[in-house]
């Protein structure tokens, strides 16, 4: 009988008949594994565990413990999805249905569905999920597949563009899909479901195409994951800085301004303003000059940078009344900083140059993935960029990464870092050679390496004119955010023709790095609302101290209290209204204020005064000018929560 060797991620080895399936493996294995088992990998490959291995190769046995495992998971739990769908609603099109981050959605052509449509789809699913309907992945001929899908146009114009031959297609019941796979065995395996929105999605992304409906699902293998996901999704409702942003008056937005613009209110001001000292006083620790660049610049500049053919889709056209010549606001301000240092004549004795930049940025988001602060027309970066020579780049990076680390920890918030890199399949979305962008990946990974830093790899996810480090963090609620980077840019000097002159006499080219500290401020501070719930450390805090009298005797007293806080430079308001002390106290901790003084007549025989948190602990009595400096010394070391 002929045998192939099959090889396990430990290293360990065993021999199976030839045509073993993925689940007889799993089943060889443990029975544990075999019920857990999602789908299995073949070398880099992710097949169904139905597929019948013919030759020696690397094998692992996907979980949903396993990040590919998950998505096959959630994909297969869109075709349910997309069944479900077109059980109620016979004339829907369905076009495409990921998995993603959190969950799976799924995009049809269909008259809008209404919110009294989400119980009836979910229903539906369920009832699917019960008759186990086995996932059977069948290959058909491109002409075959044409006839098959000849009343979905969405479907027709995607084979239409593949260029193999043979088409994929999986079937459950009596419902049939485009798609690669994989998929789990069957629909039984999908223990636990939610769908959970819905949303309006063109086709492609693309505004000028139809306009879809998308509906979004979770899905578990366990009933007590989706139980766990349900207080989850309530804490972060409760959290969404949407919601807090309103509640703390932060920042607002405005039909008559526009979409993705947010209005800063004086509370919103003093938050962001503390996010961007912060991100400057860290600059000027690693040798950063702040400069200051235009909103809006001659499309030249960009055709030259690389950005008006790779980006010119994102950005906004300003038109002149006085000239025909094309501008646009700003996207970014790498190529405003080539100028900068274009302007005179430089020598490697001048070299690092290092700008930082935190003029507003503009891009011309889809209205549809605008979200809060999280996703803005405008905004800002605590943007820099060093001009360094090759045997810099070491010191640039590591200096780099050492006030990001600090800043994290300030903010209270752990990270991971992801090395992204070009894709080597799609070099046309790329700028410069293939060599000049190995030579620039085999240096990060060097940096990362030597300096110890754990990191993932992911291809295609570089920018386009260079590879970059990017630094992930986890908030409250253990979701990954992606803020700061740093990057990698051969390509960018070449293009402007930037030149120092070098030790021997020559010119050289500089190289290029590319670098945020926590991205955009704007962002950021959508993230550490979410992050504290709105309970702000006192260094961010828009209301450090709230003091309130307990009656008119003590009103003078109050207000002498609150003057020599805010003369002090802390953040102070007064509340002398003729509420009760308990209504005005509650009234202080709903607004987040970090300290609570409730003055009356026995602190003014005293002359000393009973801080109190908005947690509601009351420290011991003091006098003000301690409590002062207390307040002060916590502002200053910036301490977190």
């Amino acid at each position: 009988m002929s045998m192939v060797k099959i090889t396990f991620p430990n290293g360990e080895s065993k021999e199976f008949s030839k045509n073993v399936t993925g689940l007889a493996i799993a089943m060889s294995l443990s029975e544990g594994l075999a019920r857990e088992a999602l789908a299995i990998k073949v070398n880099s490959e992710i097949w169904d565990l139905s597929r019948a291995i013919d030759k020696d190769a690397n094998v692992q046995i996907l979980t949903f413990k396993d990040k590919e495992g998950i998505e096959v998971f959630r994909h297969s739990s869109a075709h349910i999805l997309a069944d479900a769908v077109m059980e109620l609603f016979p004339d829907a099109k369905p076009t495409i249905g990921p998995a993603v981050d959190d969950g799976f959605y799924y995009d049809f052509d269909v008259d809008p569905f209404t919110p009294d449509d989400l119980p009836k789809i979910e229903a539906k699913m369920k009832e699917i999920v019960k008759r186990k309907e086995s996932f059977t992945r069948q290959e058909i001929s491109k002409k075959e597949a044409l006839v098959l899908f000849k009343n979905n146009k969405y479907k027709i114009e995607m084979i239409s563009a593949l260029e193999d031959d043979k088409i994929t297609v999986y079937k459950h019941g009596n419902y049939v899909d485009l798609c690669r796979g994989p998929h789990v065995q069957h629909t039984g395996q999908i223990k636990a479901l939610k769908v959970t929105k819905l949303a309006g999605a063109y086709w492609r992304g693309d505004a000028q195409n139809e306009m879809l409906q998308r509906v979004y699902g979770v899905s578990f293998p366990d009933k007590k994951d989706l139980a766990q996901y349900n207080l989850w999704l309530e804490e972060a409702e409760k959290r969404d800085h949407r919601k807090i942003g309103k509640e703390l008056d932060l920042f607002v937005f405005s039909d008559l301004v526009g979409p993705g613009l947010p209005l800063y209110t004086p509370n919103g001001t003093v938050l962001r303003n503390n996010i961007v000292n912060y991100s400057k006083e860290l600059n000027h620790k690693c040798g950063y000059c702040e400069v200051h660049t235009p909103n809006m610049n001659k499309a030249e500049l960009f055709k030259i940078s690389g950005h008006y053919d790779k980006f010119k889709d994102d950005m906004l056209e300003v038109r002149s009344h006085y000239s025909k010549e094309e501008y646009f606001l700003k996207p970014m301000n790498c190529p405003q900083h080539c100028q900068i240092f274009a302007s005179k004549t430089r020598s490697y004795k001048d070299l690092p140059i290092r700008y930082s930049d935190f003029a507003n940025l503009y891009r011309d988001e889809k209205p549809g993935e605008l979200a809060g602060l999280s996703r803005l027309r405008c905004f800002s970066q605590d943007d820099g960029h060093s001009f360094c020579r090759e045997d810099q780049i070491k010191d640039e990076f590591n200096s780099v990464l050492e006030v990001i680390q600090e800043a994290l920890k300030t903010y209270g918030l752990n990270f991971k870092i992801r090395l992204s890199l070009w894709d080597p399949k799609q070099k046309e979305k790329y700028l410069g050679d293939e060599s000049t962008w190995e030579d620039a990946q085999k240096i990060l990974r060097e940096l990362l390496v030597e300096s110890k830093m754990e990191f993932t790899e992911a291809e295609g996810e570089a920018a386009f004119y260079g590879p970059k480090m990017d630094v992930t963090v986890t908030d409250a609620l253990n979701r990954e955010w992606q803020i700061s980077t740093i990057q990698l840019d051969l390509n960018m000097p070449k293009r402007f023709g930037l030149k120092y002159a070098a030790q021997d006499g020559t010119e050289k080219t500089p190289i290029m790095i590319h670098r945020a500290l926590v991205g955009s401020p704007e962002r950021f501070m959508s993230i550490i609302i979410e992050h504290t719930a709105g309970r702000f450390p006192l260094w961010l805090s828009p209301r450090q101290v709230s003091v309130l009298s307990v009656s008119e005797k003590s009103n003078d007293f109050a207000e002498d209290v609150r003057k020599k806080l805010f003369e002090a430079g802390l953040r102070v308001d007064l509340d002398t209204r003729t509420e009760s002390i308990p209504k005005k106290v509650r009234n202080a901790q709903l607004r987040q204020t970090n300290y609570i003084l409730v003055v009356g007549e026995k602190d003014i025989e005293k002359g000393t005064i009973t801080p109190r948190t908005r947690e509601g602990t009351v420290e011991p009595e003091t006098s003000l000018a301690d409590f002062i400096v207390k307040l002060k010394k916590e502002v200053s070391e910036r301490r977190s929560l």
